[in-house]
């Protein structure tokens, strides 16, 4: 299915005051919105993926998956300053008629919340059934949960947090060291930077992963080599993998996006942001996950008024929420049967 492309007519404004005139936004929309109008599952993506989650979140969202467009209108928008539909520093910018490069404006997770809120107002959304998210998709859903915390009835936070953590922005900043270290990244050109984003890719793996999942699937089978190590083949093999479908600038930029996450900002505190929401909220943490640890998903779970909690016990790290289907739609499922009604009620390692 294609990417389609809502383009806006009006101005839209970042958190920072600046603004882009005509932004676009990719999206896709899978199924159809039934009568009663409470069949909205809207996905909201991480880092560097795309809006088509039948394609990258497959075994959970699919034809025979828990979320299917049998059942379902799925809609997943690509996010601000993302290179797959949505106005971003490759695009065009009307000013200079040349790319914005890092002209472009920085912006917050909030400032992509208000982009999904104008794609859902242009596909007449009011409600919607379930906002599910993992790592800065997470951010966002629980940002928009906050936002509008009577449009939002069911929220599924899966490896995020309320805030990034100093950890998280020191390995963000280490990958955009990488990036500036190369000196191309300041040329102005569509492919500039790449073995900056090559190498960023690299340290980013380290924390999406883990020691665990590297001594399993990297070790290498030979006792008598001393270089060209496995490992090594797959840091290069998957940064190159990335260059060849991303830019190093839509990279940097939503690398400072998921930094700038704070539900507490302007709103007096973290815990009185968490408060706001008023979704049934499921809060999924990975056991193995080193960059978003499992303690920042039991703070959700204590601190917003209708949530469950549940531990999935993984070996491929913060990875997992992509690769343990099976696992997820099992702890959806039992989610789902769970009458919370304002009660804290605990789904532990429901796996």
């Amino acid at each position: 299915m294609n990417t389609q492309i809502f383009k806006t007519s009006q101005t839209f404004e970042f958190e920072s005051g600046q603004k882009v005139q005509n932004l676009e936004i990719g999206f896709h929309t899978y199924g159809k919105l039934n009568a009663n109008k409470d069949n909205v599952v809207w996905v909201c993506h991480a880092l560097t993926a795309n809006s088509d989650v039948l394609d990258w979140w497959k075994g959970l969202f699919g034809t025979n998956d828990y979320f299917n467009p049998e059942e379902h209108f799925i809609v997943c928008a690509n996010i601000l300053g993302s290179p797959y539909g949505t106005t971003n520093p490759l695009s065009e910018n009307p000013v200079t008629g040349q790319p914005y490069y890092l002209a472009y404006p920085q912006y917050t997770v909030r400032d992509i919340v208000n982009g999904h809120r104008l794609l859902a107002e242009h596909l007449k959304i009011n409600d919607i059934e379930i906002l599910i998210g993992g790592s800065l998709g997470g951010q966002q859903a629980m940002e928009w949960g906050i936002i509008e915390p009577d449009r939002i009835k069911n929220l599924i936070l899966i490896a995020t947090n309320a805030r990034h953590s100093p950890w998280g922005i020191a390995f963000n900043e280490s990958q955009r060291l990488a990036l500036t270290a190369d000196r191309t990244f300041y040329s102005n050109t569509p492919d500039g930077g790449q073995k900056g984003l090559k190498a960023a890719r690299s340290i980013a793996l380290l924390s999406y992963r883990g020691y665990k999942t590297y001594t399993v699937s990297q070790q290498d089978d030979d006792d008598n080599i001393s270089d060209d190590h496995r490992a090594s083949s797959y840091q290069n093999y998957q940064g190159q993998k990335l260059v060849n479908r991303f830019n190093a600038y839509s990279y940097w930029y939503l690398s400072k996006a998921m930094d700038s996450h704070n539900v507490g900002r302007n709103r007096k505190g973290v815990e009185k942001a968490l408060s706001l929401i008023k979704a049934k909220t499921l809060v999924i943490g990975i056991k193995s996950d080193v960059l978003f640890p499992v303690e920042e998903q039991q703070y959700l779970f204590r601190h917003i008024p209708k949530s469950a909690f549940a531990e999935l016990d993984s070996f491929y790290g913060h990875d997992g929420f992509l690769i343990e289907t099976e696992a997820l739609t099992n702890i959806i499922t039992s989610f789902f049967k769970t009458d919370v009604k304002g009660k804290i009620i605990e789904l532990q390692r429901i796996a």
